[in-house]
Parts: structure tokens; sequence; C-alpha cells
């Protein structure tokens, strides 16, 4: 006999719809997992043998096939444990076939018959929607991340015995309670939770460095790439840790594409109640592989850069990373997306992320900073081959580079706190909504997503601040993506101060934050 059930798979951070055939005739006992399946595909066969056994069904003593198609995508993980077992006890007639008509299977089992949750439930259920897929069936550990998916029914199980009593519409999740909060609950964003969280570390921890924060601000407001150099022990760290404190939450839109990803990646925290709201920030360490930083594998799956998505991707003593690792930034800064491509497949993973590093000037870190007993040590090859990590393309795609120099003497005196992480997102928020207002009709949201003719249209540039950057562009010698990349951070500096306009002082301003551009080239 013959049945067929839905499943899904993730191929980058997209669901695809998997038909699972099972097809049972005479012959020596054995089955075949077809498709092409990997190991762990492949090895569902005992699980599933065994879960049958203990969950007080019958494994058939026949020929048993199994086609995962489509037959060219190669298929991964444990999540098809489920749909196999529903399909071999629908092709030997042990339950009706109707009881799985519209509806997506996914789980793995355990071999007593339990159900254990699987990665990547979101982008599954999501590709099941706009299949026209009405119900769900998923281990009631995947909950309350499938819950924030409306318009779909959800039926979670613990364990295969259930799968009658899911059929029966018994265990709806509507009826359930995932840790005493109901599916409306779930699904439900009060704005309580759209608050941003109270953060124990504050802008206000830092002494001085007025400068600094202030360039912090407009990267946030904007979402533009920032670069900080200086001496050991300046705050650069501290700062752009942060970072993250002043940005402000994601949007419904956002933070579904954000946990989808960590869903994926198998990251998203299974003690999470719905969508992850606050913007992701990631520090991998400077021996990180370029795997580990853009994706990869057989299969590729997400790198640090996607999952560093709409939020703060930070690199901190960038020398220090291989330049082969370095340069794979170019491509997803520029276009914001990262393509992999293998025989079978092209796969793309969203990029769109705010850089955010730092550097000291030199391997002992007082080169141009020397105080005291702190002198560099450092020989000019030395400075030049630490230097020398760090290439002019990817130096021309950071929007703000400054100089972190030791507070003052007059800074550290200061004991009332000028500058805190509230009164800092609340600038930054009041800019993000102009830059929303105004370029909402380009389609983009931040400053730092305009160019072509979108972005000479946004800017609007005074004549005095027109002359001022040709000027820089003659004198200083920047390239053209500067000199775009110096448009949008005086657009955002305007937005900052509230103008309508860019006057000269705005893009005066932008240009200073180019200083250490000039010195690396």
């Amino acid at each position: 006999m013959f049945s067929l059930i839905q499943s899904a798979s993730v191929c980058g951070v997209e669901g695809n719809h998997i038909s699972v055939e099972v097809d049972i005739s005479s012959g020596l006992p054995r089955i075949n997992i077809v498709g092409l399946p990997d190991p762990a595909v492949r090895e569902s066969v005992d699980r599933v043998r065994s879960a049958l056994k203990n969950s007080g069904f019958a494994f058939p003593m026949d020929r048993i096939t199994v086609n995962l198609a489509p037959a060219d995508l190669r298929k991964e993980g444990t999540a098809f444990d489920l749909a196999i077992a529903a399909g071999i006890l629908t092709a030997s007639g042990q339950m009706s076939g109707e009881l799985f008509v519209d509806t997506l299977l996914i789980g793995e089992l355990s071999l007593n018959g339990g159900l254990r949750p699987v990665n990547g439930v979101l982008a599954m259920i999501e590709q099941a929607k706009q299949r026209g897929i009405g119900k769900v069936l998923l281990p009631e550990a995947n909950s309350a991340e499938a819950a924030w998916i409306s318009g779909i029914t959800l039926y979670a199980i613990t364990h295969l015995k259930q799968l009658t009593e899911c059929a029966a519409e018994s265990l709806s999740l509507e009826h359930l309670q995932v840790d005493g909060r109901s599916l409306a609950q779930l699904r439900a964003c009060t704005d309580s939770e759209r608050q941003p969280p109270q953060e124990k570390e504050d802008f206000a921890d830092i002494i001085g460095q007025h400068h600094a924060k202030r360039a912090m601000l407009i990267a946030a407001a904007g979402k533009h790439n920032i670069l900080l150099s200086g001496p050991p022990g300046t705050g650069k760290t501290m700062m752009i840790r942060r970072l993250p404190g002043i940005l402000p939450m994601l949007t419904e839109e956002e933070a579904l594409e954000v946990t989808k990803i960590y869903s994926v990646a198998g990251k998203l925290p299974r003690s999470a109640q719905g969508l992850l709201k606050q913007p992701p920030f990631r520090a991998p360490h400077h021996n990180i592989s370029n795997g580990g930083l853009i994706g990869g594998g057989t299969i590729p799956k997400p790198g640090e850069i996607t999952l560093a998505h709409r939020g703060v991707l930070f690199l901190d003593e960038l020398p220090e990373f291989p330049r082969s690792v370095l340069e794979l930034l170019r491509q997803p800064l520029e276009d914001r997306m990262i393509t992999i491509a293998r025989a079978r497949a092209t796969i793309h993973f969203p990029a769109s992320i705010m850089l955010a590093a730092s550097f000291n000037p030199c391997p002992c870190g007082y080169y141009g900073h020397e105080f005291g007993e702190k002198r560099c040590v450092c020989s000019s090859s030395i400075i030049a081959r630490y230097r020398s990590k760090l290439s002019g393309p990817l130096i021309d795609r950071i929007d703000l580079q400054l100089e972190v120099p030791r507070p003052s003497s007059f800074d550290r005196q200061q004991s009332e706190p000028t500058v805190t992480s509230s009164k800092l997102r609340d600038s930054v928020e009041a800019a993000r909504e102009r830059q929303l207002f105004r370029n909402r009709k380009f389609g983009v949201h931040v400053n730092s997503e305009l160019s072509g003719a979108t972005l000479r249209k946004a800017t609007a540039l005074k004549s005095d601040a027109r002359k001022l950057l040709d000027d820089a562009f003659e004198l200083l010698g920047i390239s053209m993506r500067a000199f775009d990349r110096l448009l949008k951070l005086s657009r955002t500096i305007a937005d900052v101060e509230g103008s309508d306009s860019v006057d000269a002082e705005h893009i005066a301003e932008a240009i200073q934050y180019r200083r250490l551009d000039m010195q690396l080239k």
C-alpha cells in the first residue's frame, strides 16, 4: 500500500516542502530511504522501528520504501521521523490516511516513542502556511516557537501514542497551555514586551569620551558601520558592548526574521516565549574560520554574519583576525546578503548588519599614544605588517572611523554622568522616526540602506554643503564609495540634529569621521 505525508526541511534559512512517500510491498523485510538523505535521515529507520514497537504499534515485516520528494534536493536532520512513522502506520492500515490530510508533520522520535524538538520550526511552518496547509503536528517543546505563526492550527504532542488523539483534535494547541500561557497569549505582543530592557551596562559608566559617544549615537541612528582605534583601556570595547542598549527594538517583521535564523541555527533558547525582539549582538573570537563567519558546510548553515542580521557584529582587535576572514566581509557589507554556491544549490543568507570593530594602533598598543612609561616598542615594519590586515576596500566600507584617546584629567573629575544609554536611545529613536517617515517612499528604513538616485533625493544638500563635499573629494582623494557613505552619514547627522536639509556643518562632521581612513591609506 501507498501513503503520502507532508513534512518539511530547511535550506539556508528558508523552509522547503517535502513529501514523504511510503510504499509497503511483499518481499524480504527491509526498509530503504531514498531522495538524497544524509546520515541522520538514514538513521531514522532504527529510531522509527523502535518508536513504533514501544508505542504499541506493529512494524510491518515487508519491503518498505520511503521516498523524500523532491528527490534531487539533499535532506538532512531528524525532522522527518514523525512523518515517516505516520507514513508507515497509514500504509500498513494501522491508521487512516485521511487523518493527516492537509497536515504538516515534523519532529524527532526517541526510541520509546517520545517526541524531541527540532531546529528550524519557524521556517518550516511559514512555508507550510504559504502553501495553504492548514494544520501542523509538532513536538510540544516547539510549541511556544511555532505559536508565533498565526493563521494555522497547531497540534502539540509529546509521544507517538497521541497521534490518534491529535487526529481527533483533542490535543489542539488552542486548548493547551505552554509554560502557563495560552496560544492567544503567546501570539499577543503586549506593549510591555516591546519596551527596551533595563540595561545593566550603561554609557554613563564610561568616563569622558564624549566625541566617541557622539559617534556611537550617529552610528546607531543610521545603522552605520563604525571602527574605533586607540591605546588599551580607553573604553573602545566598553562602548561597543553597550551599543545594543541604544538601538531600537526590532519590528514584528524583523523579529520574525531574526527568530527564524536562530531557530534554523539551533541557537534559539528553548525557554524563549515568542520572538526575539532585541537586536542581536555577536562577538566572535579572532580564531573564527571562514565558514564560521559567513556560513558553510555540505548543506550550508548560517554563520556569525547572518546571526547578527538586524543587529551588531562586533570584531574586537580587528587586525588579529586572519586577512582572508576579514576580506569576506566586503561583499556582505555592500549587498547585505551572503551567497554560497554549491554544486546542487545556491544558498542565500540575509546579512543586514551593523559592523562595529576596534583595534590598537600597533601590536603593543601605544604607537602615537605614548604617555609616561608607556612607550611604543614596535618597529615600523611590525606596525606596517600589523596594519596590512586592514585592506583599503574594507576600510572604505566603514562609515565612522575615529581614534579614542586616553580620558583627560578634567573628564575623570566629572562626577555626574552627562550621557546615559536612555538619553542616547531616545535620540536614536527620534532620528529613526525621521528616517522612516522620509525614506519609506524609497522602500528603505535607515539611511545606510540608501543608494543611487534615492540617496541624492533623500539627502537634500544645500549649496554650501555640496561645495564642501566636492572640495573634500578633490583634496582628500576619497573614493566614490566613500563619497556616497559621507552623504549617508551627513544625512544621519542632520536627522540627529532634527534638520530637514543637510548643511555644511553636517558634511564637515561627517568628513572628520574619515580621518583614520586617510591615515591607513
